[in-house]
């Protein structure tokens, strides 16, 4: 157990510490060093650091977590009605049986998982793998008119079950609208830009800034600390951008396999 716990925390870190760190790590190192050793002293203000990388990656961050907070609110929505669904099947017919909810599962569960096909592929397959989705939703409202209301289900009650599949279609376009479209990405080149620029750049600035302390080693710590430091927080707007890619930690998940195995069929009374 605590090795597996010590493995998620590497991955974690690797995440945001990675080759891009390492290399623009290296690039502040050596240009610290070329002005230390011909004598390039610049006092930089540190200011323009804030403004034009940290402040802009701190915005897109709280942006990009906002949207997945979002996308977790629709997608609750989404199991929540389509449970509702289920248990319409269940309970709220005279003599429900095992075939019909087999059937609720199954066309709910094909929602599901043609939502977890589309928002997992690639944003320039939306066309090809929105289809699916409306396909099932379409399976799922006739499930309703033909199947639960041929077993007596009550026109009022088959009425509300299709305002259910409306609230579930309602997120579901609120959450496709969260997949296609990113935080705004003229922010995030500008910031990218300055993160690659600034750290070598500073260099003059960290090769002032070392004449005073007292052993050589320290001179080369201020780039370091600053580029995996600007570097790790471009990673984690990089990997909060897309909530439904399956690479960061913090994704949303769509687990359609186990929502249906939460489904308990009984037989009716």
């Amino acid at each position: 157990m605590e090795r597996m716990r010590l493995g998620r925390r590497l991955r974690r870190v690797l995440l945001i510490i990675n080759l891009k760190t390492l290399l623009i790590t290296l690039l502040a190192v050596a240009s610290t060093a070329f002005c230390r050793h011909y004598q390039i002293y610049a006092e930089f203000p540190l200011t323009l650091i804030a403004t034009s990388v940290v402040f802009p990656i701190v915005f897109s961050i709280g942006g990009a977590y906002k949207r997945r907070e979002a996308a977790l609110d629709k997608y609750g929505t989404l199991k929540a009605y389509g449970r509702a669904i289920y248990l319409a099947s269940r309970d709220w017919l005279p003599g429900s049986t095992i075939e019909i909810q087999e059937e609720a599962k199954s066309r709910i569960g094909e929602v599901l998982m043609s939502c977890r096909t589309m928002f997992t592929s690639p944003t320039d397959e939306i066309v090809a793998n929105e289809k699916p989705v409306y396909e099932s939703f379409s399976k799922l409202s006739n499930f309703i008119k033909v199947g639960l209301r041929a077993e007596g289900l009550p026109s009022g009650e088959c009425s509300r079950c299709n305002q259910y599949v409306s609230k579930m279609l309602l997120a579901f376009e609120d959450v496709k609208h969260i997949y296609q479209y990113r935080t705004p990405r003229t922010l995030a080149a500008f910031s990218d830009i300055f993160i690659r620029l600034l750290p070598p750049l500073y260099g003059p600035y960290f090769a002032a800034v070392g004449k005073g302390y007292s052993h050589v080693g320290l001179i080369y710590a201020m780039p370091v600390v600053l580029s995996v430091i600007l570097v790790s927080l471009d990673n984690i707007q990089e990997h909060l951008e897309n909530p439904f890619d399956q690479v960061g930690e913090d994704d949303v998940e769509i687990n359609a396999q186990k929502f249906i195995e939460s489904l308990k069929p009984v037989t009716g009374s």
